[in-house]
C-alpha cells in the first residue's frame, strides 16, 4: 500500500485558465426572459380574453385567445436564452483547445452570449405594445420604428467593438515582428 505524503503537490488536471460560466456572459437574455415573464403577470389579469395582434391601420383585424398569445409571446424568449446559454457552453467546450495565451475569448464570451438580446428586447417591446393596447387601447411609437433603432444600434455596437478588436490585433502582429 502507498503512502500519502501531504508534502507532495497535487497535480490539477484542468487548465487553470479555462474560462468559468459568470452570469454576465448571458445576463441580458436571462433579464429580458424574466422582465418577459414579469410583465405577462402583471397583464394578464388586466388583458381580454381575445388579444388584438394584427392591425390593418390603426383598427385591429386578427385576434388570438389570451393564453396562446403568451405562448406565442414567450416561447421565442425562452428559445433565444436556451441559445445564448448554448452558444456560451460551446464556446466555453472549444476554449479548451485554444492557446490560452493571446485568446480574445474572454472579451468574446460576454458579446457571443448576449447578443440574442437584440430580437428579445424587439419581442419585449412587442409583447409591450400588445398588451397596452389591449388593456388601455393606446398604441405608442410604430413597432418597426423601434425595431429599427434597436438594430441599428446593435449594428454600430457591433461595427465598434469589431474595429476595437481588429486594432487591437494589428497592434500584437506589429510588436510581435519588431
Amino acid at each position: 500500500m502507498a503512502t500519502i505524503n501531504p508534502s507532495d503537490s497535487i497535480v490539477k488536471t484542468e487548465p487553470e485558465n479555462k474560462p468559468r460560466f459568470r452570469w454576465i456572459y448571458a445576463g441580458l437574455p436571462l433579464g429580458l426572459l424574466a422582465l418577459s415573464i414579469i410583465l405577462a403577470a402583471v397583464f394578464y389579469g388586466k388583458l381580454t380574453p381575445e388579444i388584438a395582434y394584427h392591425f390593418n391601420g390603426d383598427t385591429p383585424d386578427r385576434w388570438f385567445s389570451r393564453s396562446a398569445f403568451l405562448v406565442w409571446m414567450l416561447t421565442p424568449q425562452v428559445l433565444f436564452t436556451v441559445l445564448s446559454l448554448a452558444i456560451v457552453r460551446m464556446m466555453m467546450l472549444g476554449a479548451r483547445y485554444w492557446p490560452q495565451d493571446n485568446t480574445p475569448l474572454r472579451r468574446l464570451l460576454p458579446l457571443m452570449g448576449n447578443i440574442m438580446a437584440l430580437p428579445q428586447v424587439i419581442i419585449f417591446i412587442a409583447m409591450l405594445q400588445f398588451f397596452l393596447y389591449n388593456a388601455y387601447q393606446t398604441r405608442p411609437v410604430p413597432l418597426w420604428i423601434i425595431a429599427l433603432a434597436i438594430l441599428l444600434a446593435g449594428g454600430i455596437f457591433l461595427a465598434v467593438f469589431f474595429l476595437r478588436i481588429i486594432r487591437q490585433a494589428r497592434r500584437q502582429n506589429k510588436t510581435l515582428r519588431e
